[in-house]
């Protein structure tokens, strides 16, 4: 039941559209003044500047998420390796009884 109602809930703020303006008054100050005056480049070169900025903590998130699986994979390896080695041990001392 907590998932479905988790689900709903996640679709529901996806779907629901909320207006706000997330510049602030100095950009869009200028992306007005700019565009009225038919020059689009500063605006252009504004949204790639804000989409610049945003992809430095994506990048930086999934560096991590790829460290943090290296790791776990290695130590996964390393703790199988013991378990073989330990079944190895005990095969070989259990044939010798």
């Amino acid at each position: 039941m907590l998932r479905k109602s988790t689900l709903l809930l996640i679709v529901i703020l996806t779907f629901v559209c909320i207006d706000s303006f997330g510049q602030c008054a100095m950009c869009r100050t200028t992306i007005e003044s700019s565009i009225s005056n038919g020059r689009s480049n500063i605006a252009t070169g504004l949204n790639v500047g804000i989409l610049y900025l945003l992809s430095a903590p994506y990048l930086l998130v999934a560096a991590i998420a790829y460290l943090w699986f290296k790791q776990s994979k290695k130590e996964h390896a390393e703790k199988l390796f013991k378990l073989q080695l330990k079944s190895r041990v005990a095969n070989l001392l259990g044939n010798k009884n």
